[in-house]
């Protein structure tokens, strides 16, 4: 992954306030009876991901109770604000997740997580980890979290049969591309052109249509201290956010993300923007995934105008300060960072391994394409805002705001506006 590492993690970390050391990070504490498990994963390919982690977990560990703690609702939008209140009235699971990258800084700056140091050296995981992924999460010289994955957000699933039924020859390359591609199919076909489920997949079509439309390095430098939210090009970038809204159907905002993807394979839908983690969901069996057939119930392509960008994100595990089993705390963040813990949820879940290490033959299909594209070294790293990697909780929430507003309004002016403003009270 070489030199690009470096210029994600400028912005990332970039004009954050700094903060002290949150603590030794030591693995004293001796009550391994049980550990609370706190997560989003609850939907098909990411429970099975973690019902086989807790699997092994329990083998390793016969003494140690797995309490699973997971809160449904798509990207962890749910989740997070029930640990939230528990972090406020100091009752801390025994570890949780969260994406890697500006998500945790206000758990650190709230001294709400422990440093990790001396558990990477004792288990030997600045080796077991890319270098550039553990800059990548270092903050003041610390490690808070253990990266379990890797997952592409910029990710264009398609049913390959209404595209042909459109007259399509294939998926589209361009922004401008995409939405004659939605004309085509809403009126030579009768289908859904574009799938959209719960408010929160609307904020992540918003980052894929910005990078299909800026550009990597624009995009990047839009989460970079003073950064220009005004300019015509962003303008433009929403107005084809406008525009592409409207080939989605109002009934699906009602649902969540599944939902939305499964209308691709059940062939009511042509497209459907969606982060890598819908390809466990397609093919692992009934009855926790729908078990689709790669290249006949779907295919999958770079989201328009983003090839050649891998906008990332990664999902982690945290130690919180004042974890009640603190030792199974540290027994599961050993499961988490495993070469076998890892190699068994990523292929369910529908990412790729954190660690250099895993067992590449495990990941066939999309994954094995994932894998390769991360390690070409030409790829260029764009962070996902939605997901964690380049925006905090503040400036999450207000660009959530904004589109929610917005999907009310279709007013591109005040949208581009309350972003602006997102952007100059988010604290970079």
């Amino acid at each position: 992954m070489r030199g690009r590492w470096k210029a994600v993690a400028a912005v990332v970390l970039g004009g954050m306030l700094a903060v002290s050391g949150c603590g030794g990070g030591d693995e004293g504490g001796s009550d391994a009876s049980q550990v609370e498990v706190f997560s989003w994963w609850t939907g098909p390919g990411e429970a099975d991901g973690l019902q086989a982690m807790k699997a092994d977990f329990e083998k390793k560990n016969p003494g140690t109770e797995f309490v699973n703690a997971a809160i449904a609702g798509g990207s962890g939008t749910q989740a997070q604000a029930v640990l939230a209140s528990r972090l406020q009235n100091r009752k801390p699971p025994d570890s949780f997740q969260g994406h890697a990258g500006a998500e945790l800084l206000d758990y650190i700056k709230a001294g709400q997580i422990e440093p990790l140091d001396s558990f990477y050296d004792d288990n030997g995981l600045r080796s077991a980890y890319p270098r550039q992924l553990l800059e990548q999460i270092t903050y003041q010289g610390r490690i808070y979290s253990v990266p379990v994955n890797i997952h592409r957000s910029n990710v264009l699933w398609y049913n390959p049969r209404i595209l042909e039924d459109a007259g399509l020859s294939g998926p589209p390359k361009t922004v401008a591309e995409f939405i004659a591609a939605l004309k085509a199919v809403k009126d030579r076909t009768g289908k859904v052109p574009l799938s959209l489920g719960a408010q929160w997949t609307a904020d992540h079509l918003l980052e894929n249509v910005l990078l299909g439309d800026l550009g990597t390095d624009a995009y990047n430098a839009l989460w970079k201290p003073g950064a220009d939210w005004s300019t015509p090009a962003v303008a433009k970038a929403l107005t084809d956010f406008a525009e592409i809204l409207e080939y989605t159907t109002v009934e699906a905002a009602s649902t969540d993300w599944q939902g939305a993807a499964k209308a691709v394979v059940d062939g009511k839908a042509a497209f459907n923007i969606m982060g890598d983690w819908a390809y466990g969901y397609f093919v692992n069996p009934a009855p926790n995934g729908l078990g689709k057939t790669l290249d006949t119930d779907f295919k999958y392509a770079p989201a328009p105008g983003t090839d050649g960008t891998y906008l990332w994100l990664s999902d982690s595990f945290t130690l919180p300060r004042g974890a009640p089993h603190r030792a199974g705390a540290i027994a599961w963040l050993k499961e988490a960072a495993s070469k076998e813990g890892q190699d068994l949820f990523n292929p369910k879940k529908g990412s790729i391994p954190a660690r250099k290490d895993a067992d590449r033959g495990l990941y066939k299909g999309y994954l094995e394409y994932a894998l390769n594209e991360w390690t070409r070294p030409d790829i260029r790293l764009a962070g996902s805002f939605w997901h964690g990697v380049t925006a905090n909780k503040k400036w999450h929430t207000d660009i959530d705001t904004a589109v929610g507003l917005f999907l009310q309004s279709r007013d591109v002016g005040k949208l581009q506006a309350a972003l602006v403003e997102a952007a100059k009270n988010s604290g970079r």
